[in-house]
């Protein structure tokens, strides 16, 4: 299927590694073209370099978030340079830096660092006629998960922005939608941590995945590139649970 990818310019964050790497992967193969950067300049260059040699065209800069108006500039300055931007990915997260606990990280990360970065790159997105968000959130904002952390209560609030955003920026043509993957693991990832630190909680939360495995990136990967696309040009405003069944709720 051909989602209509080629040619458009993606930015999105914490690119070398996990679900955002996937996704860098899986929209290059489709022709996009990549505006991507990453705390881990070493691996970061590594994955752009790959990237690049498979024929994308890449633009990569390392990036430590810190303050909000730095971050916004450095998106404008970055969608320059990749010569505009048709999609924003919002998927830099304190559970990259195991701060889920941390309140005011996971605030300033994953809740204005959504909030900074729609605004930043609104003009651009506008301009696009085909702009599209995705605002990466989690089973943990939809469900009760493990303990009350800041995480899970961060997330469920981009839910929220990102489907009341998705009403007021339709007049100009730019969808806005979640994803909201359920276990993932993947090597240096949360999970996998888990499995050698608390191995009974990786083998219970196993067992209770219906379709019997944790995800891995791409299974996600693949969703983020469908909503991101024209091929999903009807759909704005939802939240795609992507978790093997993980989840019990029931939603109408």
């Amino acid at each position: 299927m051909d989602l209509g990818l080629k040619g458009k310019k993606v930015i999105i964050g914490g690119a070398a590694r996990g679900i955002s790497k996937a996704v860098t992967e899986v929209l290059a193969a489709e022709g996009a073209e990549i505006g991507m950067f990453s705390r881990n300049a070493e691996a970061l260059e590594a994955h752009r370099a790959a990237l690049a040699a498979g024929g994308a065209k890449v633009v990569a800069h390392p990036f430590t978030l810190a303050g909000r108006e730095g971050y916004r500039k450095f998106l404008e300055n970055l969608a320059g340079e990749l010569g505009g931007a048709d999609i924003f990915i919002h998927s830099i997260s304190s559970s990259g830096s195991g701060a889920t606990q941390d309140w005011q990280q996971s605030f300033e990360i994953d809740m204005l660092g959504a909030v900074d970065g729609c605004e930043a790159l609104e003009p651009f997105l506008a301009k696009s006629g085909a702009g599209s968000v995705v605002l990466m959130s989690s089973t943990a904002a939809v469900e009760t998960f493990l303990i009350p952390q800041a995480f899970n209560a961060i997330k469920a609030a981009m839910i929220t922005y990102g489907k009341q955003l998705s009403q007021a920026w339709a007049g100009q043509g730019i969808r806005v939608n979640m994803v909201s993957p359920g276990p993932v693991s993947y090597p240096g990832g949360n999970w996998e941590m888990i499995k050698a630190a608390m191995p009974a909680l990786y083998d219970a939360t196993s067992q209770q995945i219906p379709l019997g495995r944790f995800g891995a990136p791409e299974d996600v990967a693949k969703a983020v590139a469908f909503l991101a696309s024209p091929a999903a040009a009807y759909i704005t405003g939802t939240n795609i649970i992507i978790d093997g069944g993980y989840t019990k709720r029931v939603q109408f």
